[in-house]
Formats: C-alpha cells, sequence, structure tokens
C-alpha cells in the first residue's frame, strides 16, 4: 500500500464508530490500553468491559480485596468515566475449571455485555480485545469486526494457567479479524495463528513526562530530602523484577538512595530490598506525580529477569524515563535494545557498571535526551493502528 493510501486510511478509519473493549481494569495504572482508547475516544464511543481475569482467584488478602471492589462496581451499573468512554465492571468468575463453569461466564458476560450495548444504543460495533480471557464472548456480540490487541506473552505469567490461557487466546486469535502486537516476538509467534497480525510497538504520554525536564516541576516531599544520587524505580513490584539488581546497586552507592515506587505483588518478597539500609519503598503513587519524582532520579532503572515473558514484552517505562530525559540502565531484552537509547546489562555486576557509567556521563533529566524519544507519542501509534484497522476493513469488505 502506498504512503497515501494509508494516510487516507488512518483519516477515515476508526471514526463514529461504537467499540467495546476488553482490558485491565479502568481504574488501575495506565497501561497502554488506556492511553489508545483515550484518544479513540475523541472519535469514537467506547464502551470498556473491566477485566474479567487472566487467573483463578486465591484465598488472599489481596484477591479478596479485589473481588469486594469487582462487587463494588458491578452495583455501579455503567459509568462515563471521560467523554464518550464508557466502563462496565462485569460479573465472571475467571474462565478455568470445569466445562459448565466456562458455559455459565461465557453466558453470563454475553448478557452483561449485551445488556449495556443496548442501554448505549450501540449497534454493529468493533470489538477490541487485550486480553484472551474474553475469547468466549468476542466475536458473539453481533460485531462488525473483531481486534485482539496482544501486548504480553500472557500464557507465560506465573500466576495463570498456562495451558489454560493459551487455549482461550487460540480461540481468540482465529476469531480476530485483526491481531495489533506490541513486540516483534509476539507477532512473530502470533502470525503462526493469525495471518493478519501487525506490529504497532507502544508510544509514550510525552507532554506529561517530559515536565521532568521543567524546573518549576515540584519535586514531592519524601524524595526531596534523600541522600543524592538517586537511582529510581517505578512500576508493579512483580515477580519478573530483578530484584538483586536493584540491591546491588544500592550496595554499591551507599552514599546514595535507591528509591522503588509502586505496589508490591502479593506473591513477591521484598526482603532483598528493605534489608538494604538506602533503599527507599514509598510505594504507589498517582500518574500525576510520576514527573515530579523523575525530576529527582539521577539515573532511571529497568531492571527484568530474562525469561519468556519478558523476551516478549515492550515495556513501557522505559519510553517513560526516556521522555522524562532520564539516562535509563535497564536488562538486555529485545525491545529495550530496539528502542536504542539505554544502557543495556547482561547481569547483576554489568549492570551497576552501567549505572556508574550513567553517572559519569551526566545523570538526571536532560532536555536534550528527552526530545529523542519525541516521535514516539501516542498519537503517533494510533495513527498507525487506524492505517491497519481501516486497510484489515477494506480488505474483508467491512465500512469505514
Amino acid at each position: 500500500m502506498r504512503r497515501s493510501e494509508e494516510l487516507d486510511l488512518a483519516r477515515r478509519a476508526l471514526r463514529g464508530r461504537d467499540l467495546v473493549v476488553f482490558s485491565n481494569d479502568w481504574d488501575g495504572d495506565p497501561l497502554s490500553k488506556v492511553h489508545i482508547m483515550r484518544i479513540l475516544s475523541r472519535d469514537n464511543r467506547v464502551l470498556w468491559v473491566n477485566s474479567i481475569g487472566n487467573r483463578a482467584p486465591k484465598a488472599n488478602a489481596h484477591d479478596v480485596k479485589r473481588i469486594w471492589k469487582k462487587l463494588s462496581s458491578f452495583t455501579e451499573g455503567i459509568r462515563e468515566v471521560e467523554p464518550n468512554l464508557f466502563v462496565l465492571a462485569p460479573l465472571a468468575v475467571p474462565f478455568y475449571g470445569s466445562e459448565a463453569v466456562r458455559a455459565f461466564n461465557r453466558t453470563l458476560l454475553r448478557a452483561q455485555v449485551l445488556r449495556a450495548m443496548r442501554q448505549l444504543h450501540f449497534k454493529r460495533p468493533i470489538s477490541w480485545s487485550f486480553l484472551p480471557a474474553s475469547a468466549p464472548v468476542s466475536g458473539r456480540l453481533g460485531e462488525e469486526f473483531v481486534v485482539y490487541h496482544c501486548v504480553d506473552e500472557f500464557s507465560a505469567f506465573s500466576d495463570t494457567n498456562g495451558r489454560h490461557i493459551a487455549e482461550l487466546e487460540e480461540q481468540l486469535l482465529r476469531r480476530a479479524d485483526l491481531c495489533i502486537t506490541s513486540a516483534d516476538r509476539l507477532r512473530d509467534n502470533k502470525v503462526r495463528v493469525n495471518p493478519n497480525t501487525v506490529l504497532v510497538r507502544h508510544g509514550v504520554d510525552f507532554n506529561h513526562f517530559v515536565k521532568a525536564c521543567d524546573p518549576s516541576t515540584p519535586i514531592p516531599e519524601d524524595i526531596a530530602k534523600l541522600p543524592k544520587p538517586i537511582f529510581g524505580f517505578f512500576g508493579l513490584v512483580a515477580d519478573w523484577v530483578d530484584l538483586e539488581a536493584i540491591a546491588a546497586t544500592a550496595r554499591a552507592h551507599r552514599e546514595g538512595s535507591v528509591v522503588v515506587i509502586g505496589k508490591v505483588a502479593p506473591d513477591v518478597d521484598p526482603s532483598v530490598l528493605t534489608a538494604e539500609p538506602n533503599v527507599h519503598m514509598l510505594g504507589r503513587k498517582p500518574y500525576s506525580a510520576l514527573p515530579g519524582y523523575c525530576r529527582a532520579f539521577d539515573v532511571a532503572l529497568m531492571p527484568f529477569k530474562v525469561n519468556e515473558l519478558t523476551l516478549n514484552a515492550n515495556p513501557l517505562k522505559v519510553r517513560e524515563y526516556l521522555a522524562a530525559g532520564l539516562p535509563v540502565v535497564s536488562s538486555d531484552i529485545p525491545e529495550v535494545r530496539k528502542v536504542g537509547l539505554c544502557k543495556l546489562a547482561g547481569d547483576t555486576e554489568d549492570f551497576v557498571r552501567k549505572v556508574d557509567e550513567c553517572l559519569a556521563e551526566g545523570a538526571g533529566p536532560s532536555r536534550e535526551r528527552a526530545e529523542r524519544i519525541r516521535h514516539e507519542s501516542w498519537e503517533a501509534k494510533v495513527e498507525e493502528i487506524r492505517a491497519f484497522v481501516g486497510e484489515a476493513m477494506v480488505k474483508a469488505g467491512r465500512s469505514l
């Protein structure tokens, strides 16, 4: 397709449509899905269906609290959280166990989504799934077009039933008119099942994070007086995060501080971090506050264990660190290597060495560094998505 035709499709596609989106809970941290749908909701109506689960719940405080929150959200019905963006919190047991349970969930979830569509007067929508767990209902809602937007290798998460998730994902891939992936390795894997698979890498909320380069951006009190240099990490502290690399950075720089911002997953023991006196676990912070924390960072850390999950990952935080103008040290995983603006470490000792190199070369936020990632805006990525969806709809004989 010629570039002029791509631009024409991008201008026409995904405007004035009704989108039914299956994704993570809306009230969580703003992931790639939120950024994409916020932009698309400017020209379309979006029914966002909160997570229906990739794993069975466990008998722990975290999951009990989450179930209670879902029950509370369900009683609220459909909420318009932003103009043109409506959130439905459905009741559903995750799709595991017996076939009878799966059939019950399929019927229950479909009924709830169809009822919400009727309330909003949705007709022949595009269904857009970010989660394999939607497979039992995607394509069964009277949709005109089905998109599977794959941003992780879901079967590789340690807290899921990998075989069941892989089965659900294969169903969704076979039903989808288009599969969009966020990493080369994901595209290579998914195209084997669905030939109409494309690659659109993550973007970044540049205008938000570049505030870290502005001297007038306030630095939050809980980090402002910590000893420098400050080595920072934000995000979920999950089992794929290399805690030893963070702890080793703290041990190598007793004069400074290591700051960890984010929730600790229930199955993660953070004692390797809390044992270090200069590691500061600040907990989860609002998205709006992150540029202020980044302004206090001297070096940003992206330490991931290298496994099947992370080899397929495209960590959003890397682009956010870069948009904040920070030097970044990351584990050597394919999608970070492709960004080309980070120092890559092969092991724990190398990670610490690369941190030292960043300090020697000029630490802290730099507007010049930030400008190198400006072109990777979410607006630009959504234009790519519009063109791919438009092309696929034209090929399938659907109306734009």
